[in-house]
């Protein structure tokens, strides 16, 4: 799992960011490569409520993270679909520089290039970006497990899959399934890749989990609130004494 940013905010608030992750993972659970967001604030302070220690924002800390951990394969049998067995990611070229993704639902453009759904090339390993001469049946298509593009026995290109390793905690999200690695981050080109055509992964959010997620942040939050209006309502009596 890949650490964001450490962040240390109020109980409510830090609930609050809790909740909003929930949800953006629940409104993703169909997105092709997504992975989930996770925020440890709620089961740090639900884990401390439970053994009856005092929770506060002073000592109970958020970690938002991404979980990269591999979503199911979904056969579609298209040819331009591709899914990643294992390690790393699918590269695109952009204005911006190179993105990663494990979202391998491709196309070709009006001139015959490997694109993606956001119109971003498909970068390849050798040759790039990879084009599929007009006329070629996709359903013709080979890929190799290893992502060499062949039409009639000729090769078309490779797709291009990097791996960051252990660094890939240090990606950024920058799309609901894109993300960009910082200045310095190196990455290595996988030879040994596992490609299915004819697959995409799904996202690796599971509903169930972030159902149970949300009913906790939920119950954390409204107890949270109730002790606030008893602490308020404690003060505001105490300041009636001394006023007589």
């Amino acid at each position: 799992m890949a650490e964001i940013a450490p962040l240390v905010s109020s109980n409510a608030n830090a609930l609050i960011l809790d909740f909003d992750i929930i949800a953006h993972n629940m409104a993703n659970v169909s997105t092709a490569g997504y992975k989930r967001r996770v925020n440890g604030f709620a089961a740090a302070l639900d884990a401390q409520m439970a053994q009856a220690t005092r929770a506060t924002s002073a000592d109970v800390k958020v970690y938002q993270a991404i979980d990269f951990s591999q979503g199911p394969l979904e056969r579609t049998e298209r040819a331009l679909d591709f899914a990643i067995q294992g390690k790393g990611f699918f590269v695109l070229e952009t204005a911006e520089g190179l993105k990663y993704t494990r979202n391998g639902t491709f196309s070709t453009d009006a001139t015959g290039q490997l694109v993606n759904s956001e119109g971003y090339l498909v970068a390849g390993k050798d040759v790039s970006p990879i084009l599929i001469p007009p006329g070629v049946d996709l359903r013709q298509l080979h890929v190799t497990p290893q992502g060499s593009i062949s039409h009639d026995g000729v090769v078309l290109g490779a797709l291009r899959i990097e791996d960051f390793g252990d660094a890939e905690n240090q990606l950024r999200p920058v799309g609901a399934s894109t993300f960009i690695a910082p200045a310095g981050l190196s990455s290595t080109t996988l030879d040994d890749a596992v490609v299915q055509q004819g697959f995409r992964e799904s996202s690796n959010v599971k509903i169930m989990e972030e159902l149970v997620g949300m009913i906790t942040v939920s119950r954390l939050y409204e107890a949270n609130m109730r002790f606030l209006s008893a602490k308020k309502d404690l003060g505001a009596s105490l300041m009636s004494v001394a006023m007589g």
